[in-house]
């Protein structure tokens, strides 16, 4: 079974290495500043937030595309620390 100090450092790991780097310094970013803080819900909602294609993430941030119901929480506190545009 996975402790949560593992599961803290492995969505770490996730969130700088996404395969763009637009990605890594938004998550990877937000990772650093509020990881510590999150619940275990939110937690849940990142890694199932991180487990979409850069490709789709990306414009729902920059609002090129509708995000869907399930992220929609999570990418609002994402987008509450990272300031983008």
């Amino acid at each position: 079974m996975e402790t949560h100090e593992h599961r803290l450092k492995r969505i770490k790991m996730r969130a700088w290495h996404r395969g763009t780097k637009e990605m890594d310094l938004i998550l990877g970013t937000f990772v650093d500043h509020k990881l510590a803080e999150l619940d275990a819900d939110d937690l849940d909602e990142l890694e199932a937030f991180m487990e979409e294609n850069d490709t789709d993430l990306y414009p729902w941030f920059t609002g090129q595309a509708a995000v869907p119901g399930e992220h929609r929480r999570i990418l609002q506190k994402i987008q509450a620390e990272i300031k983008l545009f």
